[in-house]
């Protein structure tokens, strides 16, 4: 099977950074193209089924998760026909996205009500259900207060029928997309190497007032990349300037002499 042109470089952009980084797109592209979900709905379904436990919980059938599941059939031009029988979980079938909702407290304080999980990256659902944005951020550099309270007045300030959207990426140990746990690079070589990124999308329900956000994993090899000359270079460039505790949240450091080896064996194929 040929190698895919990658559908998103957010490195060509720079360093990954802490901060929102949030833009608007047109609310027809909030969920379409879907270019993952031929190579992970048989096992995005399956993890559904088989472990729902640790990637479905919290209020799967409340008024917020079916309004969700007629909006998402609605942008995706089609019905759930799977058995499950919750609105998120249905919903969850239709697109390869992760689906988080959101709702606000009686104190105004947003937190994680609902979610459809089949591609953490490194966080365990079950462990952040019910949480609030400083629950959720404390663990990234910056995280809590600061990034978590931005977030938090976006969610409230946000209209309706406005689409955000955000790349957040990493480099990992093979082609994993279930990584509750950040995957071993022990006995890992170059080729093994996946550039992952998540597309993320925010978006207010019109009835209910919840937030959804979405996340969709993009997994392509790292090393067909980088022989590109451009490319590579605008790698290292971002690799090499992450901040220094960004670096040791996304674990990189761990994997600093393969991706080394990896530009290395990528330039002398170029």
């Amino acid at each position: 099977m040929p190698l895919r042109t990658p559908p998103y470089l957010p490195f060509l952009h720079g360093p990954p950074a802490v901060a929102p980084a949030l833009n608007p797109i047109p609310e027809r592209s909030w969920l379409l193209p879907d270019m993952e979900m031929d190579g992970c709905e048989l096992d995005r379904l399956m993890l559904l089924e088989e472990q729902p436990e640790e990637t479905l919980l919290g209020e799967l059938n409340g008024p917020a998760a079916r309004e969700l599941l007629a909006m998402i059939g609605e942008a995706v031009n089609t019905s759930s026909q799977s058995s499950f029988e919750n609105a998120l979980a249905r919903a969850a079938t239709l697109v390869s996205d992760d689906l988080c909702l959101l709702e606000p407290d009686d104190d105004g304080v947003w937190r994680l009500v609902a979610a459809a999980v089949t591609a953490p990256t490194y966080w365990s659902l079950p462990e952040v259900m019910g949480g609030t944005l400083h629950d959720l951020h404390g663990p990234v550099p910056g995280g809590s207060p600061e990034l978590a309270s931005r977030i938090d007045r976006i969610f409230t300030n946000l209209a309706p029928g406005k689409v955000l959207e955000r790349f957040n990426w990493t480099v990992q140990a093979g082609a994993q997309r279930f990584t509750p746990e950040r995957p071993l690079t022990l006995a890992a070589e170059p080729e093994d190497l996946f550039l992952r990124v998540e597309r993320q999308t925010v978006r207010k329900l019109p009835e209910t007032g919840a937030i959804c956000f979405t996340i969709r994993v993009c997994l392509d090899p790292l090393l067909p990349i980088l022989v590109d000359d451009d490319l590579r270079e605008s790698f290292e460039d971002a690799w090499i300037g992450a901040d220094r505790d960004l670096r040791a949240y996304k674990g990189w450091n761990e994997l600093e002499l393969l991706v080394r080896e990896a530009c290395l064996q990528s330039a002398a194929t170029g």
